[in-house]
């Protein structure tokens, strides 16, 4: 009996590895036709961006918080594995109950199908390479499934089968059957079909880990050819420049730099992968409530005039004392003037933006239309093109808005409607459909966790109140009073403002509590309140360690 469970064992063992090389042939004959006829079928990408889509808003949340910028590798890595539990079963099933196995194929292909041809500018012949893929996904598994049958028979029919309880054959039984005897030079049944299933089951699975790798990494050149685009372009020259005023950066160990080097740069998206988009035939088109429809190449957007703009970002999934905020110089255009050649029409109030992706955002129609407002259109960045991962060739930045409602990057479209007739991505997922920045300031130095030497040290960080400014900052230690930080020189009011307080710190753990005050004498709200639906809030409190 023992001989026989591990037989069995074994025989499930290869059932579930047969599985898994039939999904790699799945997935490596899907790349390698996507290769050839649509980039955008690659089944593993449309599905993860399809999970990013119905994931519910907590583990989303749960998602930035724990992985920040890897949360992308993150759900790469779990649908892997996922992937390959699901193909081991697949297998299991095969060889236990076939067909179900195939059938579990067949379903796995039509979801890849249906991820596809549903995502936001899907190519016609997107639907090509899971459907191939699903064909030689299942042919192989029901082969391997097959061949692993016929061993598994074999071997158990030429087994020797002796009872410890058996009786003597008495001289009239009836003759016993002897085994076959197979000529000299041929190999029995068992042995056949074994040798068939690890022969197909090692060129599949090379072949598939061969020619997926191949396809995938011929596909991702694309990415480098824009790359080597992005690096040759040459932006014109900016009609204004942003002045920075004395003493608007602090010389502070472990504060945040003034401008946010494009590498730190939070990133906060829902591409997968980054999109790969020629400048040279970008198109913005401007339609929906407007006078007349516009469409504009990349040429005619930069022609249009470029200048800098010093505004910070922030993402709503900031926490408090969180870095998901950056500051940087943006070279671009102003959105009002290039709503102007479409001419916005009277009851319009929103403008949704749309990604090649698919990703759209509702940005109210007053703050991309306001004079006193530089919401741009930027096609640079910290004195550079744009990089790919911040939304080359053209993206959106609005200052006091969270990036969910008007960051849009690999921007392609602006439709000027209403909040009634249409609603953006975030917004059926349990966030506002307006999102004005909340202001607040963050601790930089010294660090939760890092324990200083006692003495004079400056308690400092970053402060920000997009388009109102920030008036002061306060820094409460132990529960005492609010001491007045020293202010850097604030560039304009669409950026943070660096500040400090010198302190000195005795041996002992320490309570340090940071608020801000903005220019209409708003005090930041002490209250904890989570991201959604409009953004976290509450003063960031510290435990310092001085030692």
């Amino acid at each position: 009996m023992a001989n026989e469970r591990t037989g069995r064992r074994k025989f499930w063992f290869w059932a579930a590895v047969s599985g898994v090389v039939s999904a790699g042939v799945f997935l490596a004959a899907a790349e390698l036709v996507a290769l050839l006829v649509a980039p955008d079928g690659s089944p593993i990408l449309a599905v993860g961006s399809f999970v990013i889509d119905i994931v519910p808003q907590p583990f989303k949340e749960f998602a930035i918080a724990t992985f920040g910028e890897y949360d992308k590798v993150a759900l790469l890595v779990g649908l892997a594995l996922a992937v390959l539990v699901a193909s081991a079963v697949a297998g299991l099933l095969q060889y236990l109950r076939r067909p179900l196995g195939v059938v579990a194929l067949v379903i796995a292909g039509g979801v890849s199908v249906a991820a596809i041809t549903t995502r936001a500018g899907a190519s016609p012949f997107a639907a090509i390479p899971p459907i191939a893929g699903t064909i030689a996904g299942c042919l192989i598994l029901w082969f391997l499934a097959t061949r692993l049958r016929r061993w598994s028979t074999a071997s158990i029919d030429s087994a020797p089968q002796v009872s410890a309880d058996a009786e003597p054959v008495a001289a009239t039984a009836q003759p016993v059957e002897r085994p076959t005897v197979h000529p000299k030079g041929t190999a029995a049944p068992a042995t056949v079909d074994r040798r068939m299933f690890f022969r197909v089951t090692a060129i599949a699975g090379a072949s598939a880990l061969i020619i997926g790798v191949g396809a995938r990494a011929v596909i991702n050149a694309t990415a480098g050819s824009i790359s080597a685009v992005r690096k040759a372009l040459h932006l014109p020259a900016p009609r204004t420049v942003v002045t920075i005023p004395a003493g608007a950066e602090l010389d502070i160990p472990g504060i945040s730099p003034l401008f946010t080097p494009n590498a730190d740069f939070y990133r906060v998206d829902t591409a997968l992968t980054v999109p790969s988009v020629d400048p040279g035939t970008w198109r913005l088109v401007i339609d929906g409530m407007v006078d007349q429809r516009v469409e504009l190449t990349f040429d005619d957007l930069v022609g249009m005039g470029v200048n800098e703009y010093a505004i910070t970002l922030t993402c709503v999934s900031n926490e408090v004392g969180g870095d998901l905020l950056g500051n940087a110089v943006w070279l671009g255009v102003p959105i009002r003037e290039v709503l102007k050649l479409a001419g916005p029409k009277s009851g319009a109030d929103m403008v949704l933006s749309r990604s090649i992706d698919g990703f759209t955002a509702s940005t109210p129609l007053e703050s991309l239309t306001d004079d006193g407002l530089d919401a741009i259109l930027a096609v640079g960045m910290n004195g550079e093109t744009l990089p790919l991962e911040h939304g080359f060739p053209v993206r959106m930045v609005v200052p006091g808005l969270y990036g969910y409602v008007s960051a849009t990057k690999w921007l392609s479209e602006l439709k000027v409607t209403t909040f009634d007739a249409d609603e953006a991505y975030w917004t059926p997922r349990g966030y506002s459909a307006k999102a004005p920045v909340k202001f607040s300031s963050r601790l930089d130095t010294p660090r939760t966790g890092e324990a200083i030497p006692a003495g004079r040290t400056p308690v400092a960080g970053v402060a920000w109140a997009q388009t109102v400014g920030i008036d002061r900052v306060e820094v409460s230690i132990d529960d005492g009073d609010w001491q007045a930080a020293t202010l850097s020189s604030p560039i304009n009011e669409d950026t943070w403002v660096q500040w400090f307080v010198d302190w000195d710190a005795t041996v002992g753990t320490h309570y340090v509590a940071v608020r801000a005050v903005n220019k209409n004498g708003d005090v930041q709200i002490e209250e904890r309140a989570p991201i959604a639906p409009d953004g976290s809030t509450g003063w960031q409190r510290t435990l310092i360690r001085v030692t």
